[in-house]
């Protein structure tokens, strides 16, 4: 099932549902995306049906109530920064206002000059502390701001920093999540093209490993970590800039895409 938060056309006012083959099916009780992850409930949406291509799609859980992040988590993303392989998860947070629609632009603080892309899993909770689903995100970072600052809630917790979607694709029918290929264009350029078995930690062990000192609630999203590919590790670095296209996209999942403001 594929779980998403839209306005209809000429409509003002939310709706959740289900998107299913080229449509968007609304729930007819009136229940949210996050109601549905809080509940289990996978029934199929049987309201109002709309045409996908006619609707505008929002961010799935519109403000997640929290965005862990996670870094250095791909093997490959390790070596081209030059770091060292971490003993435990690198964790850090993305705030509520962080979260966008899939679609969005994304605009850069005035104090911010050197803006990357970062393509990335997002892991979502469900009810009792299990994955109830996956979707696609970008861990918009500032790597100035990252490079001088020892705390990184600044440089990719800022308003906007975090497009997500274009659904919430439930785990039953994602299957394995550290098989699949994830890709990231700049400008029709392909950046990133990887896979998440790269990934050092698996996304269990990401999630026992958050739980050990946090509560982890429906809707909670977790960034998994970037492959390579990144602006700032190619030759020479190559930061977005206004006008610029980033697209991601993730095997089974969907893709995202939106322009630099």
């Amino acid at each position: 099932m594929r779980l998403a938060t839209f306005l209809p056309p000429g409509g003002a006012v939310p709706l959740a549902g289900e998107v299913r083959g080229g449509a968007a099916i609304a729930f007819a009780d009136g229940s949210t995306v996050l109601d549905r992850l809080a509940t289990g409930d996978r029934a199929p949406a049987a309201g109002d049906e709309f045409a996908l291509a006619e609707v505008e799609l929002l961010a799935p859980v519109v403000r997640p109530r929290a965005i862990f992040g996670i870094g250095l988590n791909y093997a490959a993303h390790v070596e081209e920064t030059g770091g060292t392989r971490p003993e435990a998860p690198i964790v850090f947070m993305k705030l509520p206002s962080s979260a966008v629609p899939p679609n969005a632009p994304i605009s850069a603080p005035a104090v911010v000059r050197r803006l990357d892309y970062e393509g990335e899993l997002a892991a979502v909770m469900g009810s009792g502390g299990e994955i109830a689903g996956y979707a696609v995100a970008n861990d918009v970072s500032a790597r100035d701001l990252q490079g001088r600052e020892p705390q990184w809630t600044r440089a990719k917790g800022f308003d906007g920093s975090c497009p997500y979607g274009p659904w919430i694709t439930t785990a039953d029918e994602v299957g394995d999540p550290h098989t699949l290929a994830l890709r990231t264009w700049v400008n029709g350029e392909l950046r990133q093209d990887s896979t998440t078995a790269d990934l050092i930690f698996t996304v269990p062990e990401l999630v026992a490993f958050l739980r050990e000192t946090c509560t982890l609630e429906p809707g909670d999203l977790i960034l998994t970590g970037t492959p390579s590919g990144v602006g700032m590790a190619l030759d020479p670095p190559q930061f977005l800039a206004p006008g610029d296209v980033v697209r991601i996209e993730i095997e089974r999942l969907g893709a995202i895409e939106h322009a630099v403001a």
